[in-house]
């Protein structure tokens, strides 16, 4: 699955700032304000980012393989397009 820029880093932004933040916020402030379920938040949270951070993964290691793909595509079209200089004296 390939995801666009924005997408990716809007994922990226949820995963690595927002939900972390949000889950410190609430376990803290849980037994000061009798919150409940602040160990179940905690490790429900952990298994959210945890499979956001596989997803962003997969799809940027997908991203980095098709851009060398088409990097090596580009190599082979020029190099047929442009003949070798030494033999054009």
């Amino acid at each position: 699955m390939k995801l666009n820029n924005k997408v990716f880093d809007y994922l990226k932004w949820i995963t690595i700032i927002l939900i972390p933040a949000a889950t410190t916020l609430y376990v803290t402030l849980a037994p000061v304000w009798n919150l409940p379920c602040a160990e179940e938040v905690s490790k429900t949270s952990m298994a959210i980012v945890t499979f956001l951070g596989a997803i962003l993964g997969i799809s940027t290691i997908s991203y980095i393989k098709s851009e060398n793909e088409d990097d090596e595509e580009d190599e082979d079209d020029e190099d047929e397009e442009w003949p070798d200089e030494e033999g054009d004296e």
